[in-house]
Order: structure tokens, then sequence, then C-alpha cells
């Protein structure tokens, strides 16, 4: 298993491999991408700082509580961490199992727990202004 916290490019098939099992009937999926704005303003690139150890300890206990509340469904969770371009794969999430309905619930689960518990923060660049760290309380509400 790689670490859940990664400055190397997330691969989404590497990760459905990983998680996927033979019983499985349904892969639902999540990736965060870098968009080019952020409240009116435009965005270059964006950095993800994290307490690394904090972080991963959260992201497995997510992975473990998702595991409990579907116990046929296997949850896997990567996030990047360093420097991003618009465009780039921030964040990926794969939940596996024999049923779809368990399978979008744990993913959905998954990614707003993330943005509500772990420790990562995402410093923004955009023309013309200085560097900016995102409130992390203005993203976390799902939408």
């Amino acid at each position: 298993m790689m670490a859940r916290l990664t400055a190397a490019p997330l691969r989404l098939a590497d990760l459905i491999a990983e998680a996927r099992r033979d019983s499985d009937g349904a892969i639902a999926s999540f990736v965060g991408v870098v968009r080019n704005h952020h409240e009116g303003l435009p965005v270059e690139s964006i950095e993800y700082a994290a307490y690394g150890e904090m972080a991963e300890r959260e992201l497995a206990a997510i992975e473990r509580e998702l595991a409990a509340a579907f116990p046929e469904t296997r949850t896997l969770i990567r996030h990047r961490i360093g420097p991003l371009r618009v465009g780039d794969e921030s964040v990926a999430i794969v939940a596996v199992s024999p049923h779809r309905a368990d399978a979008f619930a744990a993913c959905r689960e998954a990614i707003e727990n993330v943005k509500r518990r772990v420790p990562i923060w995402k410093l923004e660049r955009g023309p013309g202004r200085q560097p900016g760290w995102v409130d992390p309380t203005k993203e976390r509400e799902p939408r």
C-alpha cells in the first residue's frame, strides 16, 4: 500500500487496481482537480501543505470508519501535497463494493470527511495578487 499523502501525480487506475476485489460489482470514484478560479479570482497554481504524520493518521482513520460503516466496501484515499497547476488532480478516492449504493455513499462520505478533518492547507497563487491561504472553513460545506 502506498502512502495516503504523496507529491507524485495521482493515478486513478492504480488506486482502482489496489482497491478492487473479484467480489466487487461497483466502483465509485471522486477526483478533485485544481480549477482556474476561486471566489471570482483567477488561480494559476496552488500548493498543498500538510501536517504529514497527523494527516496520514486521519486519512487512515477515515478509511477504517468507512470500513465499519460499510462492511462490504473498501475505500482508499490519496491526497497530493506540494505545488500543483490548474488541471492537476489533487485528491483521489475510490470505493469498491458488491453494490453501487454503498460505493457511492462511502465515496461521498470520504471526501466530506477529508475536507472536514484532515490537516491539509492550500496556498493559492493567481495573476496580479499575493499568494493567499484558503480559509478551510469556507471550502468544507458540501454543495
